[in-house]
């Protein structure tokens, strides 16, 4: 991607115990000795990647990624049907946030979250204020139930014929269902053929609104049938839950940060997280500058994104 730091592999993989069975896999890159930058990937169930580390200069920052349960190399996987997800939640991955911050040795971070990681972010910055220095939030979302619904259900107002398919794929016995209850019955079903088929389909929904640009096209991953198992799944695990927060919980305790500066980087072309919940968390967040990129959508790939993610990393590079 034009504009980016060079490609940079991990200088130290690894993984941390949670000691509940679960095995968190992490990635260092960048700077041993640079300024520690926290990297939350979106999803849910999406895992850490390459690219977006880019934004981040190596020879200033350390650079940690980790895989959230469930998914990427973090065992075990969330697409074995044996793993019945209860012990991933909102608050589980919070709480390793926390034991990789003691592990690692960092004090107060900076802390990148993009999409869902935008929403993981602000659970974990308003739990724990005093170990965040800065943040840096795009493709903004807080998943309140108004934002879930749009996802997977008024978004058909732009793709109807997207939504037609989609909701075609649903069997008879569950149409009553909000589409979100009804595929997350399907990702649960014992025939992983009907998990796996359910599967595509969530994905072929979400691939239409990625990108303003029309010509984005399926994300190479979402053609893997283990990965997109594995997104689905818990995408539909935590939505179905809403994420474990009250409705509004995160932008009505976003007084929590009023210490902290924070940078929101937000399409203003964005269909899966409209602009107005950026903008409503601006208004409640007092630290924070609002960067509405005119000709981006949700992803991060989307021109003019990548200019003011790097812009914001490059202002925070001298907080304490």
């Amino acid at each position: 991607m034009p504009g980016l730091f060079p490609p940079l592999s991990p200088y130290e993989t690894g993984f941390l115990e949670t000691g509940d069975g679960n095995r968190i896999f992490f990635a260092l890159s960048g700077n041993p000795a640079g300024r520690p930058a926290l990297i939350l990937h979106g999803g849910p169930g999406s895992s850490l990647s390459e690219s977006v580390r880019r934004h981040f200069d190596p020879r200033v920052w350390r650079i940690i990624q980790f895989d959230q349960r469930g998914c990427g190399k973090s065992t075990p996987n969330a697409g074995d049907f044996d793993n019945a997800l209860a012990d991933n939640t909102t608050w589980h991955l919070i709480g390793d946030i926390e034991r990789l911050r003691e592990m690692f040795g960092v004090e107060r971070w900076l802390v990148f979250g993009n999409s869902w990681g935008a929403t993981l972010a602000l659970a974990y910055a308003e739990t724990f204020p005093e170990r965040v220095n800065s943040m840096i939030l795009a493709g903004v979302t807080t998943t309140r139930w108004s934002e879930i619904d749009w996802l997977y259900n008024g978004l058909s107002l732009f793709l109807p014929e997207a939504w037609e398919r989609f909701i075609a794929a649903i069997p008879e016995r569950l149409r009553g269902d909000h589409p979100v209850a009804a595929y997350h019955t399907l990702l649960n079903d014992p025939d992983p053929t009907i998990r796996q088929k359910a599967a595509f389909d969530w994905h072929a929904w979400e691939t239409g609104s990625i990108s303003s640009d029309g010509r984005a096209g399926l994300p190479e991953r979402w053609r893997d049938p283990a990965f997109v198992l594995v997104r689905a799944r818990l995408c539909a695990h935590y939505f179905h839950h809403r994420a474990w927060l009250e409705d509004g919980q995160l932008l009505a305790d976003a007084h929590r940060l009023a210490d902290i500066p924070g940078a929101l980087i937000q399409g203003r072309l964005d269909l899966q997280g409209p602009p107005a919940t950026a903008y409503a968390l601006s208004k409640a967040w007092p630290g924070s500058e609002l960067t509405l990129v005119d000709s981006a959508g949700h992803s991060t790939s989307d021109r003019g994104m990548a200019d003011a993610i790097m812009a914001a990393a490059k202002r925070f590079a001298d907080y304490d």
